[in-house]
């Protein structure tokens, strides 16, 4: 009777302890709206490691739970992109060994929520990985309107640690599988996140393989639909569109004038997408402070030479 009891009292422990567990994953799947509003990006970028660290140890712990999975895929995905990648870029002025350091980084941490994600998505749907491997097409399929929201994050990362990995053209082999799902979050609910779909589409129109259509009126399309979904809360469609179009067609009027809009945009007008727009702002600047080595200069600007 007294080992019965012994044990009940251990699984009831164990019980409390997986509660409790899910209500602190419960908080961390929820944190986003905090970090989303804050008008420090070095404050975050601070703070982001250490949430990350805690919520990979809980998904240790609870690794179904997908409202925190999908946090930690997305977390990971925004401080490699904006902390690392876009700071990488910044330093290859002044310090190539450091900034090819941050990119290694980067390409690690896009990897591990790649990972994250399809692992999310391989406990919902038995399976999905091995038949996306096989047959991409059919895979997506058994994906819902609620999976966009993980299907974006995991493509984002597949797509940068693709981007980054130029040294191992092996894993251009995975794009049919990264843009599968980026494709199937694009038909099930393009509105998504402000157009954040259409966002990531105005840029990839142009490393896209076998499209049909010109890049130039693929990526103009999805910025205006971008920007019909935003709705005045997000510039980085402007920004997009500026390192995509205006340097492809090397269209300095474009380009100053996509960001100048982003410049211009007041960040405060919106706080939910603070911190987002700050960072945008920050790269706008610099691709600003850039033009001369992104956009050549007109033929008729040249001095002659006599």
């Amino acid at each position: 009777m007294g080992i019965l009891v012994a044990m009940i009292f251990f699984l009831m422990g164990c019980s409390v302890k997986k509660m409790a567990m899910r209500q602190v994953g419960d908080a961390l799947a929820g944190t986003g709206s905090t970090f989303s509003s804050e008008n420090d990006p070095e404050l975050v970028r601070e703070a982001l490691p250490f949430s990350l660290k805690l919520m990979e140890g809980l998904l240790s712990e609870i690794p179904d739970h997908q409202g925190l999975r999908l946090a930690t895929t997305s977390a990971y995905v925004q401080y490699a992109y904006a902390f690392l990648q876009l700071d990488a870029d910044i330093l290859d002025d002044t310090d190539f060994e450091a900034a090819q350091a941050l990119r290694k980084r980067a390409v690690n941490l896009f990897k591990r929520a790649r990972d994250y994600g399809l692992r999310g998505l391989e406990i919902r749907l038995p399976g999905f990985y091995h038949q996306l491997q096989s047959s991409p097409e059919k895979a997506i399929e058994r994906l819902q309107v609620e999976d966009v929201p993980i299907l974006y994050w995991t493509s984002a990362a597949w797509a940068g640690w693709i981007n980054l990995s130029k040294e191992h053209p092996d894993r251009i082999a995975e794009i049919p599988m990264m843009e599968a799902l980026m494709d199937r979050a694009l038909a099930l609910d393009d509105a998504w996140n402000d157009g954040a779909i259409h966002n990531f589409m105005i840029t990839y129109a142009f490393v896209r393989q076998g499209a049909e259509q010109e890049p130039v009126k693929v990526a103009t399309y999805h910025y205006r639909m971008a920007m019909e979904y935003a709705q005045g809360r997000q510039l980085g469609p402007h920004v997009a569109m500026a390192e995509s179009v205006a340097i492809q067609t090397q269209d300095s009027p474009l380009f100053r004038e996509l960001l100048g809009k982003a410049l211009a945009f007041d960040v405060d007008a919106c706080p939910e997408t603070r911190l987002v727009n700050l960072l945008m702002q920050r790269r706008a600047q610099w691709l600003l402070d850039h033009e001369d080595d992104l956009i050549l200069p007109d033929l008729e600007d040249l001095p002659v030479i006599e």
